[in-house]
């Protein structure tokens, strides 16, 4: 439930208005400045309670967004500090995340999510030249600028995300089951081609209204994962096309090494610019 902080509360040069997301360590404020009137998110988290490994994850994330500049990646606005709490400025994204834009479609269209992936590849490229993975890529932390089909979409939430140089192995259990890559939960080494897998799940969310494995818990949606041969679609969702099965099938290999590259994702037909007479519906 949404809250109401005191009246007038203030964090720098911002005025707080009403709560708009919360996590286990962190609340999210909607603010404005109050001279400008610039809208932003404020990520306010109480440092006491984040154990080292937490501490370490928060620095991480700060460290990425302090570095990265890009359309399709949050923008960190500034860094609050003040006894006991650190507050991230963040820029607003009055669409809110891709979970509710799901939910609220059920189905997408494909020319709207082929848009919404080619902004995943923009950002991820982007990861990639600063030799990072995300590692806990969903649509819960895919927000979107605006509520409609050409929302620019903006990768968030980099608490999970660590630096990987290149054929480097990490081997943290991170990220959401349901997007999860199967290397992660079996808890063996895995590189940056998690990332992929994920965005492979999110691809099939986003034309199917459903996520591609499911299971009443990890075990045995790693179990529905194994002892599938192939990705099986939706009966009612023969109007996908070629290219779009194809890049879900490719980004869903178990196997991460039969799984595409990044750069065979940047590349997929489905990926590239739209056709002229291709309109977003």
């Amino acid at each position: 439930m949404a809250q109401t902080p005191s009246r007038g509360r203030v964090v720098g040069d911002y005025l707080v208005g009403r709560q708009i997301g919360s996590g286990s360590f962190s609340v999210v404020w909607h603010a404005r400045h109050r001279v400008h009137g610039t809208e932003v998110a404020i990520k306010e988290i109480v440092t006491g309670r984040l154990n080292k490994k937490l501490q370490e994850s928060l620095m991480s994330e700060i460290f990425i967004l302090k570095k990265i500049y890009h359309p399709n990646i949050i923008r960190l606005h500034d860094i609050i500090e003040v006894p006991g709490k650190i507050h991230l400025v963040l820029e607003y994204c009055r669409g809110g995340d891709l979970s509710m834009y799901i939910q609220s479609c059920v189905r997408v269209p494909e020319a709207t999510a082929k848009h919404f992936m080619q902004q995943l590849a923009a950002g991820l490229q982007v990861l990639r030249d600063n030799n990072l993975i995300h590692r806990d890529l969903k649509p819960q932390n895919l927000l979107l600028s605006t509520n409609d089909n050409n929302s620019v979409l903006k990768i968030a939430d980099f608490g999970f995300a660590r630096s990987l140089q290149p054929r480097g192995l990490a081997e943290t259990l991170c990220g959401s089951p349901l997007y999860m890559a199967p290397e992660i939960m079996q808890l063996q080494k895995y590189d940056a081609k998690a990332d992929l897998w994920s965005v492979g799940a999110i691809l099939f969310q986003l034309v199917t209204g459903r996520t591609p494995f499911t299971g009443n818990n990890q075990i045995q949606l790693l179990q529905n994962i194994v002892k599938s041969s192939e990705l099986h679609f939706p009966p009612d969702n023969n109007d996908l096309s070629a290219d779009c099965k194809d890049l879900c099938q490719k980004l869903l290999r178990r196997n991460p090494v039969e799984r595409l590259t990044f750069e065979e994702f940047f590349n997929h037909p489905f990926l590239s610019r739209k056709q002229p007479d291709e309109a977003l519906r």
